[in-house]
Order: C-alpha cells, then structure tokens, then sequence
C-alpha cells in the first residue's frame, strides 16, 4: 500500500466516523468532518499532507498515483 492510497483511507474512515458521531451523539461532530475537508483542500494546492508523515513513520512507501503511467512505458516514448 502507498502513502497517496493510506491518506484515502484515513480520510475516508474519519467522515465516515465524524457522520456516525454526528448520528448518534451531537451535531457538533460535523467541525470534525469540515476539518478534514479543508485538509485535503488545503494539502491539494500545498501539497502538505500531515497524515503523510505518519503514514511514513508506520512503513508505507511512496508510489505512483493511481491514474499514473508505469515509468517503463513512459520512458520508452
């Protein structure tokens, strides 16, 4: 797993948690979920993304975004 795809993942978990809390405790939680959607704005015209760092720490490598071409094909053109 790469570091692009944990950062999905994590994103991705934290809605859907912020959304039970949401559902089940108070409507509060709703400032967790535009936390994280300002985050991944924010780290899109950045390109700093904390999550990264942890990511990093726990052993995922970077890699080629999912719509990214094999280097082999890209350099034999």
């Amino acid at each position: 797993m790469t570091v692009e795809n944990g950062v999905r993942i994590l994103a991705g978990t934290m809605i859907l948690v912020s959304v039970a809390l949401v559902h089940f405790h108070s409507p509060w939680w709703l400032l967790l979920t535009a936390f994280i959607g300002l985050n991944l704005i924010q780290s899109a015209f950045t390109g700093f993304c904390p999550p990264t760092i942890l990511l990093r720490t726990l052993g995922l490598k970077n890699g080629q975004g999912s719509c990214a071409k094999p280097e082999s094909v890209a350099s034999s053109r």
